[in-house]
C-alpha cells in the first residue's frame, strides 16, 4: 500500500506545459540510430531505411485501468509502456521509440510525475527504446496515460492475425492468470486497508502474482528467439484481455476454427494456490483474466521439432476447418464453445 507522506510538492502550474515537458525529459538520452530528430521540434524524425515500420497506441485511465491505491507510480509508468511494447512484439517486430502524453489534474505535485516518469526511463532502458515525442494537458477527472510505441522488422518477419492455415499449432509463451489473481490480492487488501489502515498486508506469499499485475513484463525476447530458432509464426497476438479472447481474434482474422486443450493451459503453481483460496476456475482464469502480456501464435506442424522442449513455449491447440469456431476441449473431452468473457472496459 502507498502511504501518504509529508514532503515538498511543487505545483505543476510553475512550470507550464513546455517547461513539465522539458523537466520530465531532460534525462532522457536517444540510443537508436533510426531515431534521426527526438523531443524538441514539432515532430520525430525517424529513419527505418528499406524496414517497415509498425506502430500501436494505448490509452490507461485512472480508475479504469489502473487504481492509484495500490499502483506505485513508478510500477504504473513501468506498465504504461510494456501494455504498448507487448503490441509491437505481437507483430514479430523490434519495438524502436515510444512517446508518451498524459494528461493530469491539479491533486499531482511535480514530485508525482517524476516517480511516473522513473518507471517510463527504467522501461526504456530495459528495453532499448527511445522516448521521442509525446503532450501533457490538465485533467478534471485524474491521471491518464498515452503511450504510443513505434517498431521496425522486415516484411518477411512480420507477423499478422489473419496468417494461420489449417492444421497448425497454437502456442503460448509463459504462463497464464498471474495477473488477474495478483489483482485479486491487491483488491482484496484495499478493502483490509479501508477497515483498518493500521493493517499491513503480508503480500510475499503472492509476490509473483502481484509482481504480474504491478509490474508485468512484454516479451521483448520471443521475437528474438523465433528468429534464431528458426520459426516464423502464421499468426500472432498479445495475451491483454484473456486466452479466449485472443484465441476468438485469431479464429476470425484468420477464418479458421480452433481448438484448445483444456489440460494444456499452463498455469503457475502460485496461479493455481491463489484460485484455491479464492475459489476461482483456474482455467477460467486463464481464459478471461487478461493483463499477462504473454504472445499467442501459430506455426506450421513442421517447424515443432524447433520448439519442442522449450521451456518459453506450450503447444495449447491446434487451428482446424474453415469457419468451424474456436472451443474448448475440457480434460473430460467435452467440446465447449469458447466465449469473449475477457476485460471489456465499457461492460
Amino acid at each position: 500500500m502507498l502511504e501518504n507522506k509529508d514532503q515538498e510538492r511543487t505545483s505543476l502550474e510553475k512550470l507550464g506545459e513546455f517547461g513539465l515537458i522539458e523537466h520530465l525529459t531532460k534525462d532522457f538520452k536517444i540510443s537508436r540510430k533510426s531515431t534521426i530528430k527526438g523531443i524538441g521540434d514539432d515532430a520525430t524524425v525517424l529513419d527505418f531505411k528499406d524496414k517497415k515500420t509498425v506502430i500501436s497506441t494505448d490509452l490507461l485511465i485512472e480508475g479504469v485501468h489502473f487504481d492509484l491505491s495500490y499502483m506505485p507510480l513508478k510500477h504504473l509508468g513501468y506498465k504504461a509502456v510494456m501494455v504498448n511494447l507487448s503490441d509491437i512484439y505481437a507483430m514479430n517486430a523490434t519495438a524502436t521509440q515510444i512517446t508518451v502524453s498524459i494528461a493530469v489534474s491539479n491533486r499531482f505535485p511535480l514530485e508525482a510525475l517524476e516517480e511516473l516518469y522513473a518507471g517510463i526511463a527504467t522501461a526504456c532502458k530495459m528495453y532499448n527504446v527511445d522516448l521521442v515525442g509525446g503532450d501533457t494537458t490538465s485533467s478534471k477527472t485524474g491521471l491518464l496515460i498515452s503511450v504510443t510505441a513505434i517498431g521496425e522488422a522486415e516484411e518477411s518477419s512480420l507477423a499478422y492475425r489473419s496468417g494461420a492455415k489449417p492444421n497448425d499449432l497454437l502456442v503460448v509463451t509463459g504462463d497464464l492468470g498471474a495477473a488477474y489473481m495478483g489483482l485479486q490480492v491487491l483488491e482484496r487488501e484495499k478493502e483490509v486497508f479501508k477497515v483498518n489502515p493500521n493493517s499491513q498486508p503480508d503480500l510475499e506469499p503472492y509476490s509473483y502474482i502481484v509482481e504480474r499485475q504491478l509490474k508485468p513484463e512484454a516479451r521483448k525476447d520471443i521475437p528474438d528467439l523465433l528468429k534464431k530458432l528458426k520459426v516464423h509464426p502464421t499468426s500472432m497476438i498479445d495475451i491483454s484481455d484473456g486466452l479466449s479472447s485472443e484465441i476468438l481474434h485469431l479464429s476470425k482474422s484468420s477464418g479458421l476454427g480452433i481448438d484448445l486443450y483444456e489440460d494444456k493451459i499452463p498455469l503457475d503453481p502460485t496461479v493455481i494456490s491463489a484460485c484455491e483460496e479464492f475459489k476461482m476456475d483456474s482455467t477460467l482464469v486463464a481464459l478471461s483474466g487478461g493483463e499477462d502480456y504473454e504472445l499467442l501464435f501459430t506455426i506450421d506442424q513442421k517447424e515443432f521439432p524447433k520448439i519442442k522442449g522449450n521451456p518459453n513455449f506450450t503447444v495449447v491447440g491446434h487451428t482446424t476447418g474453415e469457419n468451424e469456431g474456436a472451443f474448448l476441449i475440457s480434460r473430460n473431452n467435452t467440446k465447449i464453445p469458447l466465449t469473449a468473457q475477457g476485460w471489456n472496459s465499457f461492460a
